[in-house]
């Protein structure tokens, strides 16, 4: 099944990425399979990213404005639009622009990774994140299998912010329901999701048959929790 059929992705969508497990790897990947199919599609950031990620996709524009981004989806798909950056990191444009892109219909899909977790499998956001771009359909919140059975203080990002949301000490090892607990917590990642978009928690990184098992029991704690919501297994990053 392709990412986009696992995603329920419409024919015009932004997806917003957050949380932890992948979020560039599913960016590019999705990017580059709807550019296959012949779609234009805009990737961005509204934090930061690897410089050496960027270079991932077909193209790189680089320009705080929005005609410069049109132009380069005339020529090439996907596009990667960054502002600013040095050796190691880029930035992206703020979520303003990114909704004008969106709305000026340049693009059939609009790629954000709109938060950062260090290459931690599990994030608990800080006050100012995520940085989600209001005209968003789809906000994916993502999260690492692998956070399952190790402590708290090993898998997650703000783990401050963790600790605060779920009373749990730092070396607790993390079950489902706890994943579950941080994930969804009304104060977490969820707050900043805009009123009409489709929510889905995909996990990553299910590859065994323990962490398969893993994964059935935290989409079921969600479909219990939250049926809005939709879990999502993507094993293949």
């Amino acid at each position: 099944m392709s990412l986009a059929a696992r995603l329920g992705l419409g024919e015009r969508e932004m997806v917003s990425l957050v949380g932890g497990g992948g979020k560039s790897t599913l960016l590019f990947a999705l990017g580059a399979e709807l550019a296959a199919a012949g779609k234009r599609v805009l990737l961005t950031t509204t934090t930061k990213m690897g410089r050496e990620q960027a270079d991932w996709a077909a193209a790189i524009c680089w320009s705080a404005e929005t005609r410069c981004a049109v132009a380069a989806l005339n020529r090439v798909s996907p596009v990667m639009l960054v502002t600013d950056g040095d050796g190691h990191k880029v930035t992206g444009p703020t979520p303003e622009i990114v909704d004008q892109l969106y709305a000026s219909y340049a693009a059939d899909y609009v790629i954000v990774e709109a938060d950062g977790s260090r290459g931690m499998p599990l994030k608990a956001p800080a006050a100012h994140e995520p940085v989600i771009p209001a005209a968003t359909t789809v906000v994916v919140i993502m999260m690492g299998i692998d956070a399952v059975g190790r402590p708290l203080a090993e898998v997650t990002h703000r783990v401050e912010e963790a600790c605060r949301l779920t009373d749990l000490a730092v070396d607790h090892v993390m079950t489902p329901t706890d994943c579950v607990n941080v994930l969804l917590h009304e104060e977490g990642a969820l707050r900043r999701c805009p009123a009409s978009a489709r929510v889905i928690v995909a996990i990553t990184k299910v590859t065994t048959d323990s962490t398969r098992i893993a994964a059935e029991e935290l989409s079921a704690i969600i479909a219990t929790r939250r049926p809005d919501i939709t879990p999502v297994v993507i094993p293949v990053l």
